[in-house]
């Protein structure tokens, strides 16, 4: 039982010195404000600007090619009846 009240005293102690510290840092921010040691915390940022030259646009016409079609035309006559093969002719002379 006694470890455990010194465990919690060391860490009250630590609690309170943790709290001090925070307490001189803002002290001793706000006294350096007051007596005018503080660095200026604004930064001029520079930007340089490059203009590059324009290049013209250029335009390129392509005159449409015509597209020429062939029409193309067969006549083809059709006959009433085919002629007969040899085949055929054997076989009326035959009378199969």
């Amino acid at each position: 039982m006694k470890d455990f009240f010194n465990d919690i005293k060391k860490q009250i102690i630590a609690g309170i010195g943790i709290v001090i510290t925070a307490i001189s840092g803002i002290v001793v921010t706000q006294f350096k404000d007051v007596i005018g040691l503080t660095e200026d915390k604004k930064e001029t940022k520079t930007e340089k600007v490059v203009q590059q030259p324009t290049q013209p646009n250029i335009t390129i016409n392509i005159p449409q090619q015509e597209v020429k079609r062939d029409t193309v035309v067969k006549v083809v006559k059709v006959k009433s009846k085919p002629k007969k093969t040899a085949t055929e002719k054997r076989k009326e002379e035959l009378d199969w």
